[in-house]
């Protein structure tokens, strides 16, 4: 049980610092000393760092899917995903898709991170779709979501989120489909 809790510590500080400063920018022993552990432990649970960014990377994807997942369902309309977002956008720390951060970093020489990042984005795509009932619809949402982000981070607004959902908004409308989700329960 100590060395899970070891484990979500690790990993907490290691999302706190790669997500603040950027994966090249933080070294293990930046780590070890945030979370509170010999770096001998460190390695001990994460035998690298590459292992440690990929596990970081992983519990960040599965967190932040299930959180916009709900907020929409709760919702009953893909356009609480952007109301969603501008929340995100809103919060101090907020610096951009981790995922295309890390992509950005990393994605020309781990081709274990660049997996990382597709995945975590056709996740996403997969759950706008969902949330509309199509997949062309669901893309054309998908990419204002995404414009929103890089938007938000290099801005530093929220106005991105409340633009990507007007936008979304008139495409619904033009289209004339309904704003609940599709068949995603």
């Amino acid at each position: 049980m100590a060395g899970m809790v070891e484990q979500a510590d690790v990993l907490a500080a290691a999302e706190t610092l790669f997500y603040e400063r950027g994966v090249q920018q933080v070294g293990m022993d930046q780590v070890r000393a945030a979370a509170g552990v010999s770096l001998k432990r460190l390695y001990q649970l994460f035998p690298s760092k590459d292992q440690l960014v990929l596990d970081y990377l992983a519990a960040r994807d599965e967190r932040w899917l299930a959180s916009v997942r709900e907020h929409a369902l709760r919702a009953g309309n893909v356009l609480a995903v952007f109301d969603w977002l501008a929340e995100w956008f809103a919060e101090p720390d907020f610096r951009g898709c981790a995922f295309v951060n890390s992509f950005g970093e990393l994605g020309g020489t781990s081709a274990a991170v660049a997996d990382v990042a597709r995945r975590h984005k056709e996740a996403f795509r997969q759950l706008i779709r969902d949330l509309v009932g199509d997949d062309e619809l669901g893309d054309q949402i998908t990419l204002l979501a995404e414009g929103a982000i890089t938007m938000a981070a290099i801005g530093g607004s929220v106005e991105p989120a409340r633009q990507a959902r007007r936008a979304a908004e008139a495409l619904l409308t033009l289209l004339d489909r309904p704003h609940q989700h599709g068949g995603l329960q």
